[in-house]
């Protein structure tokens, strides 16, 4: 049994290698450092092979792990704190924008590593979210349409569409919230 085991990670392993190790360059500027990342990964995956329990799962998981080690490589790394917007009053009226939920801008390698991650983040919140309220996010903060315009387009209210925005940068928050907690490691 061992010997199909064995054949079953080597075929995974080498099925996964190069979108994997890709998919970690693009967040790890060093190429030792991707390439470390990318062993420990399949180190993980070969201890961890028989209690994953479906096979289709297995590319997810191994993604999964890069990105965790990523994280980890950053918060080594890091040198100064992380500046996340998420102290907005949530009561006020004045609408939110993507800015409010992005990290201050920077230029290091450091920098372009967080916000790789935190665009990945805000991806994958969006898809989480309403059509309505995903909508109306990416048509005023992606694509800068004004409320106005969306409103014609749409034949919805304008406070309709903000309240949508707004349920959408709250929801990004919240999402961005735990990556950052992630990052801090919850100091």
């Amino acid at each position: 049994m061992e010997y199909g085991r064995n054949e079953n990670i080597e075929a995974i392993v080498k099925k996964e290698r190069k979108s994997l190790f890709g998919f970690i360059k693009k967040y790890v500027a060093v190429k030792e450092d991707a390439e470390d990342i990318l062993q420990d990964v399949f180190y993980q995956f070969t201890a961890a092979y028989d209690e994953i329990e479906y096979l289709e799962r297995v590319t997810a998981w191994l993604f999964r792990a890069a990105r965790n080690k990523i994280i980890d490589l950053y918060r080594k790394k890091k040198t100064k704190p992380v500046d996340f917007y998420l102290v907005n009053n949530e009561d006020d009226d004045e609408p939110l924008s993507l800015a409010d939920v992005l990290p201050a801008a920077g230029g290091g390698p450091d920098d372009k590593l967080l916000g790789d991650l935190i665009w990945e983040a805000i991806e994958e919140a969006l898809n989480e979210l309403p059509e309505e309220q995903r909508e109306v996010f990416i048509l005023n903060e992606l694509e800068k349409i004004s409320f106005k315009e969306i409103s014609r387009l749409t034949k919805v209210p304008v406070n309709t569409l903000l309240s949508r925005k707004r349920y959408a940068v709250l929801y990004l928050r919240k999402h961005l919230n735990e990556l950052y907690k992630e990052i801090k490691n919850d100091e």
